[in-house]
């Protein structure tokens, strides 16, 4: 009886023995036709293994190290420049010399015409010279400096200055030389006008 169970049991591992062999040599293609195992990223597809925190020379924070070299030259931005500009200084004017009023000047002046010869031809009765007083552009005033005297001229010459002379005589009150003649002194009338007329081209 003991034998018998040992000669099975023998058999019964031959026979497992050989159905192991068996396996192996079939197997042992298959295996070298499998793709070589890549080993796996802990941290994903797409990742750096080494910046996994359990790999191996991994920065323990999890923070991959950045190299120097990579990053470029620091540029520090440009100050922009600020160009003070400069206070407006205000200038002072010194007080004007306080202006002198001049004195007004007088606008009435006196006037001399020329002088003329009172004739009748051949005849020479005396001289006549006129002069006027102008205040701004008026006569104010007419003077006769020279008149024939002597005999009947002493008469015709008074009744032509007191005609035409003083500040309310016809040369003041005509403003012109267009004055009426004195009758009996034509001579005389027409000398007055023409000194007359002289001065008032001076004196406008």
């Amino acid at each position: 009886m003991r034998r018998a169970f040992l000669a099975i049991t023998g058999l019964a591992a031959s026979t497992t023995a050989l159905v192991v062999f068996k396996g192996s040599t079939s197997a042992t293609p298959v295996a070298q036709n499998l793709p070589t195992a890549q080993p796996v990223n802990p941290a994903g597809p797409g990742t750096d293994p080494s910046a996994a925190p359990d790999a191996p020379g991994a920065d323990p924070a999890g923070v991959a190290p950045t190299s120097s070299a990579s990053a470029g030259p620091s540029t520090s931005p440009k100050p922009g420049k600020t160009t003070a500009r400069p206070s407006a200084t205000r200038t002072t004017k010194a007080p004007s010399a306080p202006r002198t009023t001049k004195a007004p000047q007088s606008t009435t002046r006196r006037v001399t015409g020329a002088g003329f010869d009172a004739k009748d031809g051949s005849e020479n009765y005396g001289y006549v010279q006129v002069q006027i007083v102008v205040s701004g552009n008026r006569i104010v005033e007419a003077v006769a400096l020279s008149l024939p005297t002597g005999g009947e001229s002493d008469i015709h010459s008074g009744d032509v200055s007191n005609r035409y002379d003083g500040t309310g005589g016809e040369v003041v009150q005509k403003q012109s030389a267009n004055l009426n003649t004195v009758s009996g002194a034509t001579e005389t009338s027409n000398a007055y006008k023409q000194s007359l007329r002289s001065a008032i081209e001076q004196a406008f």
